[in-house]
């Protein structure tokens, strides 16, 4: 029997240890070009030895456009931002300018910020004109419930319905909860709500659509009994039920459109979108563009022709050129020179700092370098890959999965996925994330497979062409979409034409049998 007791073994096994550099790495690589800005803004105050590259950069230091099926590995470098020049500098003692002597027997005069005093012209940034903070929906409400009503036992009631709408502008909690709280009669209430549904934007305070769109109706003075009778049967327009709205507002086909087209021009949530700010712009990560023409010799392989897909028609060439957007990429330094000179004097501690720091910045350098180099490898080969779309259109889109791209630029999948998270490239077609060109794979009769995204959009192109005489139905769609070398199952195209928000060949029917 062995006996029980402590003993040492050898053992060897493989495991994969997650650095914090290498976690910074991979953090830098899925991480949008804003992200990335702000990451590098916190590490520059953070880290002495880090500084901003203020550098200019000169033209013939920029090193030329990568074509698509290329893309070099020192771009960093060439795609930077362009510098702003330094401000002249004065004297900061100096508080009246007024006392300043010029030096040709006048005195200086403080202008001010409305422009020059000899009139030139305004050298003012667009920032420094910006308007002043726009006012808030609420701030709006008070204003003119201020206006509408003198007595402070209304103006205390319009305050409370105002600070309890939600946000589209409805007011859902009833009259009588208000008066209870308020301590008055429920007709009271009511009235002043009344009243408060004519301020701007017209058809606040509401507590139902019907009631909004009677509101904005009531101050075109259009709510005429027909119009009324539509407002109350908006569950047939939802279904598309022309006929049974026809019978309910005792109109035909040609004014129960008008009325129609007139309910489409009102706003069914007038409180939406007030105080919302506009959203960022999206900056590209990379910028595309056709390179010009060249005469091409037969047997002339140099450059990418057609994106590096063969096809090219004969007698010419051409290319896309990729390059980093220089307003994405921030450029930092080490300051090796104040790293040198700091260890002359160091303490023990102050070395061991400045080693952690000057570590940080050297990695933090290497990479955004290798993020900028990665993400324009990968960009280049989706672009070779879909040359047909950017060329002819969604038409020509082709399936395409991780799978690919990583081979061919032997990369990991798991690279792949997050360099294309939150990137987005400025092509000829207009701007798209380089997610949109990975799509699934759609069988062909002929052996051929086609991509979801093309054939989504010859569904959708389908719908849009067709006539009220002739409205595709779903069996209809597959049997053309066949006819057309495309193996799909009708549950495929459904599935398609509801992700498209596309009604059923019915509800279709029923709309376009009343004209619009």
């Amino acid at each position: 029997m062995a006996g029980i007791g402590p003993r040492l073994d050898l053992r060897q096994s493989q495991s994969l240890v997650m650095t914090p550099q290498l976690r910074q790495a991979i953090k830098l690589l899925q991480s949008s070009n804003l992200e990335v800005i702000a990451f590098v803004e916190e590490e520059l105050e953070r880290n002495p030895l880090l500084e901003r590259d203020e550098r200019p950069e000169l033209p013939a230091e920029r090193a030329e456009p990568a074509p698509a099926a290329t893309a070099p590995a020192d771009c960093f470098e060439s795609a930077a931002a362009p510098t702003l020049p330094a401000e002249s500098e004065a004297p900061l003692d100096i508080g009246d300018w007024s006392n300043v002597y010029d030096g040709e027997g006048g005195f200086q005069e403080a202008g001010g910020r409305g422009g020059r005093l000899d009139f030139g012209e305004d050298e003012r940034g667009i920032d420094e004109m910006a308007p002043d903070r726009p006012r808030s929906l609420r701030e709006e409400l008070a204003t003119q419930l201020r206006l509408a009503f003198d007595t402070p036992g209304d103006r205390l009631i319009g305050a409370q319905m105002i600070a309890l709408l939600d946000p589209s502008g409805r007011l859902l909690v009833e009259d009588a909860a208000i008066a209870a709280a308020m301590g008055c009669e429920e007709a009271h209430v009511a009235a002043i709500r009344a009243r408060m549904q004519r301020f701007e934007p017209v058809g606040m305070f509401c507590r139902s659509l019907a009631e909004c769109l009677a509101a904005q109706l009531a101050e075109r003075n259009r709510l005429d009994p027909a119009m009324q009778a539509l407002l109350d049967n908006l569950e047939l327009l939802a279904r598309r039920d022309m006929r049974g709205l026809m019978r309910a507002c005792g109109v035909d086909a040609e004014d129960l459109a008008e009325m129609v087209a007139e309910l489409k021009r009102l706003d069914p949530k007038p409180g939406a979108g007030y105080d919302d700010t506009p959203p960022p712009a999206l900056l590209p990560d990379v910028l595309m563009r056709r390179a010009p023409l060249r005469s091409a010799t037969p047997g002339d392989t140099s450059g990418t022709t057609m994106g590096g897909i063969p096809g090219a028609p004969p007698g010419e060439a051409s290319e896309w050129v990729l390059e980093l957007n220089p307003e994405t990429l921030p450029r930092v330094l080490v300051n090796r020179g104040f790293h040198a000179r700091a260890l002359v004097s160091a303490s023990r501690e102050d070395r061991a700092f400045l080693s952690e720091k000057f570590q940080a910045a050297n990695w933090l350098v290497k990479s955004l370098e290798q993020r900028a180099g990665t993400i324009l490898k990968v960009a280049a080969e989706i672009v070779r890959r879909q040359d047909g779309f950017f060329r002819h259109g969604v038409e020509h889109l082709r399936p395409l999965i991780l799978r690919d791209v990583a081979e061919a630029v032997e990369m990991h999948e798991s690279t792949v996925s997050r360099v294309t998270a939150n990137k987005y490239i400025a092509t000829p077609r207009g701007l798209f994330e380089l997610k949109y060109f990975f799509t699934t794979a759609i069988g062909g009769t002929g052996g051929e497979t086609f991509s979801a995204e093309a054939i989504r959009h010859r569904i959708r192109s389908m719908v849009a062409a067709e006539t009220p005489d002739d409205i595709l139905s779903d069996d209809a769609i597959v049997a053309a979409l066949r006819r057309e070398g495309v193996d799909i199952a009708r549950r495929t195209v459904a599935k398609y034409r509801e992700a498209l928000r596309i009604p059923s060949s019915v509800q279709r029917k029923r709309e376009k049998a009343v004209p619009a």
